[in-house]
């Protein structure tokens, strides 16, 4: 009795803790999120900013050891489950608002450019892992030799922030312009690309011999199938207008459980379980959802954006940069410039040589040199599988910080007649919105 009364006293102390914890992230995330908005930014700079900011960083310089305070070592397994059921929904909005048709019926300049924007900085960046290895803290990566570590490093320096460059050229009303129509339909092919590559990867680094990994690339294959020609007819059928027990509380029940069965799925496989959850997004009917409750997706991605903030705190205190020393800033100051200039000769070059003019070319590297939140999801998978030491993992974050920083200013002084609205006042959101559901006259054809 006395060991149950001990036992319900630890789980209050830490649900306590565990709660004070989400408070501050969440006030801490509104604030920043909204001074980055006044500084034309887009949110999730504000929110990976503060995962930093409450990290070993920047609070952990303060005296009192305020980050063990403020986030015990009891409760950060907690915050890695919600963090990582947030960024399970993420996904499955990524997915669900994926458009395939992206990936068909474009013409030459935008298979090229999406090539090269993928190839040259896959390959610039598993050179660069080969080049820093022997300045990497073999202590801090549970994954021996330098093959599986290159080619992750090559796929995350290949990976555009599809989101956050939708949300960019949304707010700046470059849905009907050519670069940007250009810019998502690149992003779309060449994400799909690094995904794949990235599987391979994870595949490569739990796989102990070659049929365990022949065993999860038919396990993987397998689950395809029955999304594409099982449940995506499945839920056609059971979400149509005209069946009697549709609705939205139903819809929700099911897209809930099937995302976080899927997930499950491609995690026991070995696999990540963002992986499952883009795929079961990507197969959901759109169609069938919008005419019966457009409002159940929304719901989703509601959650997914409370929870993700606890998901830049648990990555932000794995990043320390007072403890990168003379060694770690010469990694990031590499990386940044891979990571520069791999995707923006990448997309910029082949574009020009393609018939763009120089100012669009220069538009288009700047855009698809985002990384944002995608690239964080890809390190943290990077981190768990122990193909990064934290030196390198804290250069590549900070890499995602900065080149999704600098794509707003740069895109004003390559592609002027793009400012995006300021999106601090009611009424100015107002007439985002109305902007993006109604082309104005300069953007009719």
């Amino acid at each position: 009795m006395e060991s149950h009364a001990i036992a319900a006293g630890a789980a209050e102390a830490v649900t306590g803790s565990l709660l004070g914890a989400l408070a501050l992230i969440l006030a801490a995330a509104y604030v920043f999120a909204r001074l980055a908005q006044r500084a034309r930014q887009p949110v999730v700079v504000g929110e990976i900013i503060v995962g930093i900011v409450l990290g070993p960083s920047v609070l952990g310089l303060l005296p009192g050891d305020l980050v063990d305070v403020f986030f015990p070592a009891e409760v950060r397994p907690y915050l890695q489950v919600l963090s990582q059921l947030g960024l399970v929904l993420f996904m499955f909005g990524v997915g669900y608002h994926f458009d395939s048709s992206h990936l068909r019926g474009h013409g030459r300049q935008v298979t090229v450019v999406s090539l090269s924007s993928v190839a040259l900085p896959f390959a610039l960046g598993a050179g660069l892992f080969c080049v820093l290895d022997p300045w990497l803290t073999a202590s801090d990566m549970t994954v021996d030799g330098v093959l599986v570590p290159a080619l992750f490093l090559g796929a995350a320096m290949s990976i555009t922030a599809f989101p956050v460059l939708a949300r960019i050229v949304s707010e700046r009303g470059l849905q009907k312009d050519r670069i940007g129509a250009m810019s998502i339909a690149c992003a779309a092919i060449q994400d799909f690309l690094a995904w794949a590559v990235l599987a391979v990867v994870v595949a490569l680094a739990k796989s102990t011999g070659a049929w365990p990994l022949a065993r999860m690339a038919l396990a993987s294959a397998a689950l395809l199938l029955v999304l594409i020609y099982g449940v995506r007819p499945g839920l056609v059928w059971l979400f149509a207008p005209e069946r009697r027990w549709s609705g939205s509380a139903l819809i929700h029940a099911v897209l809930v459980v099937g995302v976080l069965l899927c997930a499950w799925a491609t995690e026991a496989m070995g696999l990540h379980a963002v992986f499952g959850a883009f795929a079961f997004g990507a197969v959901v009917p759109r169609t069938s959802i919008d005419t019966t409750a457009p409002e159940v997706p929304e719901r989703i991605e509601q959650t997914s954006l409370f929870l993700l903030p606890v998901f830049f705190i648990v990555t932000g205190l794995s990043v320390n940069l007072g403890g990168l020393g003379g060694e770690g800033l010469l990694i990031l100051l590499a990386v940044l410039t891979v990571a520069c200039v791999g995707k923006f000769v990448g997309a910029a070059g082949a574009a020009r040589l393609t018939g763009a003019t120089g100012r669009e070319s220069v538009a288009l590297g700047v855009l698809l040199n985002t990384r944002g939140l995608t690239e964080l999801v890809i390190l943290n998978v990077g981190l768990s599988l122990g193909v990064l030491d934290s030196r390198l993992f804290t250069a590549m974050v900070m890499m995602a910080v900065v080149t999704t920083v600098m794509t707003g200013p740069l895109l004003d002084r390559f592609h002027p007649g793009t400012r995006s609205v300021p999106v601090w006042s009611a009424e100015a959101a107002k007439r985002r919105r109305s902007r993006d559901l109604v082309p104005s006259q300069e953007e009719s054809p």
